[in-house]
């Protein structure tokens, strides 16, 4: 039987080779776009996905989206929230700052969290749901600190998500595909797909097998230099030679 996955922002970027990695996999793909031309080309390229036009933001969207996939494929396995917007905002600069913070917050922090309520309380034994985070989630960038901690927050989300949702075996991911030093100065087309089928392979090759030994990340931090490894039940950071130890409770 076919794997059903949808993907938000997936007509572009990482989004979109996260779908034609899924689509040579032969698993059935849905993904969304408020962009009608993005999707037409996507569709073009892909005549057998679904490109549904919907902004993630606006509940009636999201809804009809659902309804969408249910129609055409029956149930929902895997969820990838993606789609997401950067937004730089310098608060010394004594000027209004905050102007769309709240569509900011909405498409990088609440969308997804309202769509994983959506979409679990159709489909409560979902394979999987994946939340593609950012490096800035435990780095926040001087020119867009509000992007850091909406990143951050979403990282917190998914973690106590997974701890909910691993008893019936729904596997849940924050994925931070890129380090900060790269993020976005460095964010070409080509590097987003390269991305993608690193996320992608991830979650097919090491994803389950790391989960399933309820293992957490353990970062390591210094000058801005993440580098990522694995430890039960710790998260340390390591900052200026001063080492923190946050105790996770599983």
């Amino acid at each position: 039987m076919k794997q059903v996955v949808l993907i938000t922002g997936g007509t572009s970027g990482i989004g979109m080779s996260l779908a034609e990695a899924y689509l040579k996999q032969g698993a059935a793909v849905a993904v969304c776009g408020r962009s009608q031309a993005a999707l037409d080309r996507f569709s073009d390229a892909h005549p057998d996905a679904l490109a549904i036009q919907a902004d993630v933001t606006i509940d009636a969207a999201r809804i009809a989206m659902l309804d969408a996939v249910a129609n055409r494929f029956g149930r929902l396995d895997v969820l990838i929230n993606n789609a997401g917007t950067f937004v730089e905002r310098n608060f010394a600069t004594g000027v209004n700052t905050t102007q769309d913070l709240e569509q900011e917050v909405a498409l990088n922090l609440t969308a997804p969290i309202q769509l994983t309520s959506e979409a679990l309380r159709r489909w409560p034994t979902m394979t999987a749901i994946v939340f593609v985070t950012s490096g800035f989630a435990l780095v926040s960038p001087t020119r867009a600190p509000t992007y850091g901690a909406v990143k951050a927050g979403l990282h917190a989300f998914a973690e106590g998500l997974r701890r909910q949702l691993a008893p019936r075996g729904t596997h849940t991911y924050a994925q931070k595909p890129l380090l900060p030093q790269l993020h976005r100065r460095a964010y070409t087309p080509e590097i987003s797909a390269s991305f993608g089928c690193l996320i992608f392979k991830r979650l097919h090759v090491r994803g389950v097998e790391r989960h399933d030994r309820a293992r957490l990340p353990h970062g390591r931090l210094r000058s801005g230099h993440i580098e990522w490894r694995e430890q039960v039940g710790i998260k340390c950071h390591h900052i200026k030679g001063i080492r923190f130890v946050i105790f996770v409770l599983l």
